[in-house]
């Protein structure tokens, strides 16, 4: 494996273990030692997405897959996942999955949140 597709690899597990946090393309590059601008290059070149796109559909998958398996809010799990406002956060859930949180989470297609799933006890 190249240096570049290492780098990529070890910053795919990072950002994964990151998704509960604002992950800005700033701190990714500063995490990875790279400027923002080559990195984002070496990310395309060795995955063929976007940086941004791809942290933000992650944590879009992530907040789908919470959605169905716990009873959270809905505004819990987008501030969960670093969206600025519940408004935001549906805007680009809807265009993402064809349909609002609350639809998605009364069709879920991971099985339906059990009670107090996912909160602490």
């Amino acid at each position: 494996m190249d240096i570049p597709a290492q780098v990529i690899e070890e910053l795919l597990v990072w950002i994964d273990k990151n998704l509960d946090k604002p992950l800005r393309i700033d701190d990714v590059a500063r995490y990875a030692g790279y400027s923002k601008w080559h990195l984002q290059r070496m990310f395309v070149n060795h995955t063929g997405h976007n940086l941004a796109r791809y942290i933000r559909e992650r944590k879009l998958h992530l907040a789908a897959r919470d959605l169905c398996t716990t009873s959270e809010t809905v505004y819990q799990i987008c501030s969960r996942y670093g969206f600025e406002s519940q408004q935001s956060f549906t805007r680009i859930f809807t265009k993402t999955f064809s349909q609002p949180p609350g639809m998605y989470r009364k069709n879920c297609p991971f099985g339906r949140a059990r009670p107090g799933a996912g909160q602490a006890a």
